[in-house]
């Protein structure tokens, strides 16, 4: 038969067609010698249900056909296949129906057809990753994301934490301390820069940071664009398991169903419950975008990032002061956490440890302002008083969970903190929801975590593949002013889980040849290897305190993945002169008591 040349012949061939999906449960259109026509009508006879199917290669008017499926459905390929009215698509997509039960429900007569196969709820990095990752598969996805402004107003644009004020903004205000040093490193190495001319200026820094963190906002909307992901700036919230409420700034509501749902909403810091903490006191959320710079500051916390925003604020020349309640860096080696202080106490950084706020009162109003702390001691009665223009809580974060509306999906969350418990394929306990990143319960909280667990949550889902995130030995570095690196298990966790006698810790000081010339930081720097004994000397914990942490980390992280052992660290040509080589010939043990330092760069 001809191209069809008018419209009454068009209308006819369409109502044939729509007569076709409407009278037959399972309608398959299809070509005979197309191998993915028989996968999908092999599916069938395996379900025992019977299909209509039309091979267009086989009929006068085949191509009229496949010309008007493409206008009905924009599906160019066959097999094309309906159930029950409802179009499913190609090969894949009917395959993918049958793996997640939406097949069977439509063979049954359920005729729940959803808005998205994949809403998303967070636009952080882990959700960004995923909802590309699923569009590119072909699923129709939704991103929500929406910032609750902090107690001092302060919101941001789409990127989650990190982007906007968490490691990006971090890193650049670190380099920005790390700077300072090394003009003050220059002099010693013949530079002629003024002391009294170099000073910084923190609104310059601040408008730089941000800028940048502008553009990428825009960047991540433009990517979802092109991906035809479909971008919502509105809170979501579950009124049903497959249904939820988006609110945006204005108070409009609209409403969403899908058949996935992926929980990427991340958390936000804690404050101190004190009277003044919120009105007062600010937290990374704010310290980014500041618009003036905060002068003397109590940085309340111990947590990676109470130690790396005090060494930056520090860096810069300000009078900063951490406030402690027990120990630095929770669930990081000790010894590392302890040295990488002692680094920051011995370039200015004051500590109060033992001691908690417990009221945070304005004396003066300012940009900034005049604080007054009070504090009481963890042993003790006593309390003190101190005064601040700024105060940085920075004391842990709690999961963005509480009021998006899971107990209306019948999503179970831990109670105490609010984090999602999930298998090891990020569900949860409703099978159709999902859950990547920050608000995982027992893993780690690291932007790169949950980019790879989101892409390739994405395409376990909806690419048939079986590859699992693997949150075992996943290097990350804090960035204090002597940078941290680490990648597997702290000596602690080491101890507890294998036993001292299982373990040989090798561990020795260095000097960077950097440092020599300015003489700083003579065998300040340090590293350390924890290998298991009763599997070939395996290394399962690796830590470094020096410069350039997470550059050296990365690479001895990857090595880590591929099982390395301390004879083939041994055997490994180090590059001279480098702080990296120190791994490569490290021969002191704990156990022995020997003698770490090192007499200069070259050991």
């Amino acid at each position: 038969m001809p191209p069809i040349d008018n419209d009454t012949g068009r209308n006819q061939l369409k109502t044939r067609i729509q007569e076709l999906i409407d009278s037959n449960q399972v309608l398959v259109f299809s070509k005979s010698h197309c191998p993915f026509c028989v996968k999908v009508k092999d599916l069938f006879k395996e379900l025992n249900v019977n299909c209509n199917v039309v091979e267009l290669d086989l009929i006068d008017d085949g191509s009229n056909y496949q010309e008007l499926l493409l206008e009905m459905t924009r599906q160019k390929t066959v097999p094309n296949v309906f159930v029950n009215k409802t179009h499913i698509g190609g090969c894949d997509k009917t395959m993918q129906a049958h793996k997640d039960g939406i097949l069977q429900k439509l063979l049954c007569g359920e005729s729940e057809v959803y808005e998205y196969d994949l809403i998303v709820i967070g636009g952080g990095s882990g959700g960004l990753a995923c909802s590309k990752e699923a569009a590119t598969l072909g699923k129709k996805v939704m991103v929500l994301d929406y910032v609750v402004p902090t107690p001092k107003g302060n919101s941001w644009g789409l990127g989650g934490t990190c982007v906007n004020v968490g490691c990006i903004p971090k890193k650049l205000m670190h380099q920005t301390a790390l700077l300072g040093t090394s003009m003050q490193d220059a002099r010693k190495f013949g530079w002629e820069v003024p002391e009294e001319t170099a000073k910084h200026n923190w609104e310059t820094m601040k408008t730089a940071v941000n800028n940048y963190i502008g553009s990428l906002n825009w960047g991540y909307r433009v990517a979802l664009r092109d991906k035809n992901v479909n971008y919502v700036n509105s809170y979501a919230e579950f009124i049903e398991p497959h249904k939820i409420k988006a609110t945006n700034k204005r108070g409009k509501e609209t409403f969403h169903t899908a058949a996935k749902f992926i929980l990427a909403t991340g958390e936000r810091p804690r404050y101190l419950g004190i009277p003044g903490d919120k009105e007062y006191c600010i937290t990374s959320d704010d310290l980014f975008s500041l618009p003036h710079c905060p002068g003397k500051t109590l940085v309340i916390g111990a947590s990676y990032v109470a130690l790396e925003c005090g060494g930056f604020l520090a860096g810069l020349g300000l009078d900063v002061t951490v406030m402690v309640r027990s120990i630095l860096l929770r669930g990081f080696d000790q010894d590392m956490a302890n040295r990488a202080g002692e680094h920051m106490e011995e370039h200015g950084v004051k500590f109060l440890r033992k001691y908690v706020p417990v009221k945070v009162e304005e004396l003066e109003a300012g940009t900034p302002g005049r604080l007054k702390v009070t504090a009481k001691s963890t042993e003790s009665d006593e309390t003190i008083e101190g005064e601040y223009n700024t105060v940085l809580i920075a004391v842990g974060r709690d999961a963005c969970t509480g009021k998006i509306g899971l107990d209306q999906a019948g999503v179970k969350v831990n109670p105490k903190n609010g984090k999602v418990p999930v298998n090891d394929e990020e569900q949860t306990n409703v099978p159709h929801i999902y859950a990547i990143g920050d608000i995982l319960e027992g893993k780690w909280e690291l932007t790169p975590v949950a980019i790879q667990a989101g892409k390739l949550l994405a395409r376990r889902l909806y690419a048939g593949a079986s590859l699992k995130c693997d949150y075992v030995n996943v290097p990350t570095t804090v960035f204090t002013p002597l940078e941290y690196g680490a990648c597997g298990h702290s000596e602690e966790k080491a101890i507890e889980l294998y036993g001292q006698d299982n373990l040989e810790v090798y561990h020795s000081l260095f000097w960077p040849l950097e440092f020599t010339v300015p003489n700083r930081d003579n065998n300040k720097c340090y590293s350390k290897i924890i290998c298991n004994k009763l599997d070939n000397d395996r290394v399962i914990g690796f830590h470094y305190l020096g410069p350039n942490a997470g550059e050296v980390t990365q690479g001895y992280g990857a090595a880590m993945k591929c099982g390395l052992t301390k004879e083939q660290l041994d055997n490994t040509i180090g590059i001279h002169p480098t702080c990296a080589e120190i791994f490569t010939t490290m021969e002191v043990t704990k156990s022995s008591g020997g003698d770490i330092t090192q007499a200069g760069c070259c050991g």
